[in-house]
């Protein structure tokens, strides 16, 4: 038997003797007859079966079998949703994998499979019995001798004889085959002791006090979190640490711990909230893949320091993808795809050519998955429940020509790379008009194959990070594709928003809109951008939307749309109008502010702020008394508590937007 690291799980692959039982040429042979393993991790359950004749319909595993029915299939149980995953042939090996481990997965998994043969219904005994523990210290003697022994404890015995890791005060010590600390430990009030398993140091225990309660410590809300591209996330701690004078987030593949508020990969996205006596919260705002990492907590007072090697929460940053596979024939399965699996199982939404999907109408509806026929030519794409905005790119289905081509129906899932945290809901839109909403990244319905529909999908909340718009069937379906989906900018600038379309039967119109009016208003149109937009382009190129002497109150998002002459299809006549409710591109609009705020000892922090984040990654330039001292790409700039100087700032290219300037008196004086 092995440990062995798959992502951060625990995964026990079993090479023990087989468990074979059976008669009359039937048989399951489990690889094992017991595991032990941590809460979090995953596990394998693992068996080939045996059979006289004919041929194996059905298998699956489960833990219940009520009297007179057949036994639970696991995979139709809400407490295993998005946790299993099945491996293996219909006649040789079966795997069944379960990840993210609750200590109430502890149960006795048997297999069963159905041959088409005449009483052809065959169970493993015994099985296979689960235990799921997690890792606690144990310290005794209980109370106030002056040494004490620590031992990593836990309900079960541990498969794979692991290695065990001991931190004290968030530092790692030590490395032992042995549960039992090696040495005695002196009682104090101030440390604390945690445990965890080589190579899963996220599923540690909690920090414990050698004496009394007031150690210092530091407990995290979660061990992993995933979330959504685009999207917003507060990771967690509590700790404890009376006199502490200093406290921050940290990367933990950064070679130095930095204080995430300085690090300019994080400028203007990073927040800290709380004390010790709540939640002490990082926020990050407007999540990249490349935020993908550990995030570690530690706090300083004026003799101690939280160790940097005590294992954090891991966070994941994935988008939506909708992937398409073969399910029965004529159909394909769309699945609402991430790399990760979702924080707090969110609500999938699935869209048809840019509208949301409301109704189920077919069978195979489930889950994450929408089972659709071959033939349909539409776009799809999923979303998230509570982020509409950050759905998936729609789809569009390379299907192979056949005499059946016309009549077959297509799946279309929203994926992403990584599981979405929140239970999201995901959303739906057919040719940019809103479809449908579901918990499942799998649009319910099966959708018709033709060469003009697109989809796309979203997650509720989110819908401006939706998928792009991706045909059902072919490449020239229509679609939009806006070139940016956020734009940060100046009051008072310019700003171009900027999309390419397909419409390839000549288009009759097409226009700008606010999403926030009731009726779409062609720009041009509306008083309150008289002589201050202009439009460029064909659908051979961005098609822009140029506005001038930017104004707050222009903070909206910007959609477009277009209309075509009447086109025949079949035997039918068609004219065809891009939705409105498909997500465009958000504009805000912000004014230059200085924010001073207290720093080291003897010192301020100037930041330049904007109430969002500005596009393109700005330079920033600081002037005092009207002189410029310093050009840098963070917002950030420090002085002396001393210093009575006027500040203000500005962005490069743009110097003549600058901020108000602010005058820092000393305290002192």
């Amino acid at each position: 038997m092995a440990l062995r690291t798959a992502g951060s799980v625990l995964v026990v692959f079993l090479w023990s003797v087989a468990v074979v039982l059976g008669q009359y040429g039937w048989s399951v042979t489990y690889t094992t007859q017991s595991i032990c393993v941590l809460k979090g991790s995953a596990v394998d359950l693992s068996c080939s079966i045996r059979y006289p004749s004919g041929t194996v319909t059905s298998t699956y595993w489960f833990t219940k079998w009520g009297t007179g029915v057949e036994p639970e299939d696991l995979g139709q149980n809400p407490e295993y949703a998005g946790r299993l995953e099945y491996h293996g042939d219909k006649k040789n090996g079966h795997n069944l994998r379960i990840t993210d481990l609750r200590e109430r997965d502890s149960a006795t998994y048997k297999f069963r499979f159905i041959t088409d043969q005449t009483g052809g219904k065959y169970t493993g005994d015994p099985g296979v019995s689960l235990s799921v523990t997690a890792l606690q210290v144990k310290v005794t003697p209980p109370r106030w001798a002056t040494s004490k022994t620590l031992t990593c404890i836990t309900t079960c015995t541990l498969t794979g004889n692991p290695t065990y890791i001991w931190y004290k005060n968030g530092q790692h010590l030590d490395e032992s085959t042995s549960p039992q600390y090696k040495d005695s430990v002196f009682s104090n009030s101030k440390d604390s002791y945690s445990c965890a398993v080589k190579g899963h140091e996220d599923l540690h225990s909690p920090a414990v006090c050698v004496q009394g309660q007031s150690c210092n410590r530091v407990t995290y809300t979660k061990r992993r979190i995933c979330v959504l591209k685009g999207s917003t996330v507060d990771i967690s701690c509590t700790y404890v640490g009376y006199y502490s004078t200093t406290t921050f987030w940290f990367r933990s593949d950064k070679s130095t711990p930095e204080d995430l508020t300085r690090d300019p990969g994080y400028a203007g996205r990073v927040e800290y909230t709380g004390t010790y006596r709540g939640p002490f919260t990082l926020r990050i705002t407007d999540l990249r893949e490349e935020d993908s990492a550990e995030y570690r907590f530690t706090f300083k007072t004026d003799n101690f320091e939280w160790g940097h090697s005590f294992p954090g929460t891991t966070l994941s940053v994935t988008d939506l993808q909708v992937k398409v596979t073969p399910a029965a024939e004529g159909q394909k399965t769309l699945t609402c795809s991430t790399t990760c699996t979702l924080t707090d199982n969110p609500t999938y939404i699935w869209y048809k050519n840019g509208q949301r999907l409301d109704e189920p109408t077919s069978q195979h509806h489930f889950s994450n998955m929408l089972v659709v026929w071959d033939s349909t030519v539409n776009i799809y794409s999923c979303a998230v429940e509570g982020q509409e905005g950050l759905h998936s790119p729609v789809v569009c289905f390379q299907v192979k020509v056949t005499p059946k081509q016309y009549s077959e129906y297509k799946t279309l899932t929203c994926i992403t790379n990584c599981t979405l945290t929140g239970n999201p809901t995901y959303i739906w839109y057919k040719n940019g008009q809103h479809l449908d909403d579901s918990t499942s990244p799998q649009y319910k319905y099966s959708v018709y194959s033709n060469y003009v529909d697109s989809y796309s999908c979203a997650v509720k909340g989110h819908e401006d990070l939706h998928s792009p718009a991706v045909c059902v069937q072919g490449q020239i379906c229509y679609r939009v594709t806006y070139t940016k989906r956020r734009i940060c900018v100046l009051k008072g600038s310019t700003v171009d928003i900027s999309c390419t379309y397909v419409g390839y039967y000549s288009t009759t119109s097409t226009f700008w809109f606010r999403s926030d009016k009731s009726t779409p208003e062609d720009l041009t149109r509306d008083p309150g951008y008289t002589g201050r937009v202009e439009y460029t382009g064909t659908y051979k190129g961005p098609f822009t939307l140029r506005i001038t002497d930017l104004r707050e109150e222009d903070s909206a998002e910007y959609r477009f749309t277009f209309k075509t002459y009447n086109f025949e299809w079949g035997h039918k006549t068609y004219n065809f109008e891009w939705g409105h409710s498909f997500p465009g591109t958000t504009l805000t609009v912000t004014g230059l502010q200085v924010k001073v705020t207290p720093a080291a000892e003897g010192q301020k922090t100037l930041t330049c702020s904007t109430t969002c984040t500005l596009t393109d990654n700005p330079t920033y330039i600081w002037y005092r008394n009207g002189q410029n001292v310093q050009d840098t790409s963070s917002p950030m700039y420090s002085i002396s508590s001393e210093d009575e100087d006027s500040y203000y700032c500005a962005v490069k290219g743009s110097e003549g937007l600058s901020s108000p300037a602010v005058c820092e008196f000393s305290a002192a004086k």
